[in-house]
């Protein structure tokens, strides 16, 4: 859906909070910590420090604010008082906020302590998936574009990019078209118009792209037991590029036509 210049202005604004909250995680220690401890310590944040609204709990009929995905857990990992973060591992936490009707996307693998050299390899290819994705963006272009860059990088690594998941529009719901799927063929699906607002997420596992569903519902894993890396932004389609509206202040943009949100 194409947003107007006043509700971009309002996404800008839940993008720049929700950076906010990824800086604090940035600065915390994670080893040693429960799941539930994090996302405990990301709802005080978002609703007391920030005035905003986690928008993932109650989304779905799902009790937290956070998603904890630890190694081999391709997302939708649920935080738990006994799901501790151990140094060596990796975990994407994935999070949502809303202010003033609008709610913003994002997330992040972090490397916890010495994790191995194959995991850290695994994590940097993940992101720069997501800015190949990103760097795809721009008026006129095509869905198929965004998906090929993604999966072009990863399998050049000898990655596989889950197919099950993906990106979706976003705005005053959590979940608008289109999908933004990880995969695609150059030169297909929806044009990408000014104004449309969208996530780009791209999961990428070390072995099989195959994942199945726990018991729970929700946690997501590598049906081979190998790792799974994630990054996450949500995006706007500009006049002649992209906008990254949840980039942090310590974020690079490594590719051309993508800037920082005004």
């Amino acid at each position: 859906m194409v947003k107007s210049p006043g509700e971009l202005a309002l996404m800008r604004a839940s993008g720049r909070l929700l950076a906010q909250v990824f800086e604090m995680l940035d600065g915390l220690d994670l080893a040693g910590r429960s799941t539930l401890e994090v996302n405990d310590r990301v709802e005080r944040f978002i609703t007391d420090d920030l005035a905003a609204r986690p928008a993932s709990k109650g989304q779905y009929g799902y009790g937290f604010v956070l998603n904890s995905s630890i190694n081999q857990v391709v997302c939708h990992g649920v935080p738990a008082a006994d799901a501790t973060i151990g140094d060596g591992d990796i975990v994407n936490l994935d999070i949502t906020l809303e202010k003033d009707g609008f709610i913003a996307d994002s997330s992040k693998t972090y490397v916890v302590g010495a994790a191995s050299p194959a995991a850290r390899r695994l994590v940097r290819v993940a992101q720069e998936a997501m800015w190949k994705g990103i760097g795809a963006v721009r008026p006129g272009a095509r869905l198929g574009d965004v998906g090929a860059a993604i999966e072009r990088h990863a399998k050049k690594n000898g990655y596989a990019v889950v197919r099950e998941f993906c990106g979706h529009g976003i705005g005053r719901e959590m979940h608008e078209e289109p999908q933004v799927l990880n995969f695609g063929k150059p030169g297909t699906g929806p044009v990408l118009r000014e104004g449309m607002t969208f996530t780009i997420e791209p999961m990428v596992n070390q072995g099989s792209r195959r994942v199945a569903t726990q018991d729970d519902g929700w946690t997501v894993v590598t049906q081979d037991g190998r790792l799974s890396a994630q990054f996450e932004h949500t995006v706007a389609v500009t006049r002649d590029g992209v906008e990254v509206l949840t980039l942090r202040r310590d974020e690079v943009v490594p590719v051309a036509g993508a800037r920082r949100a005004a």
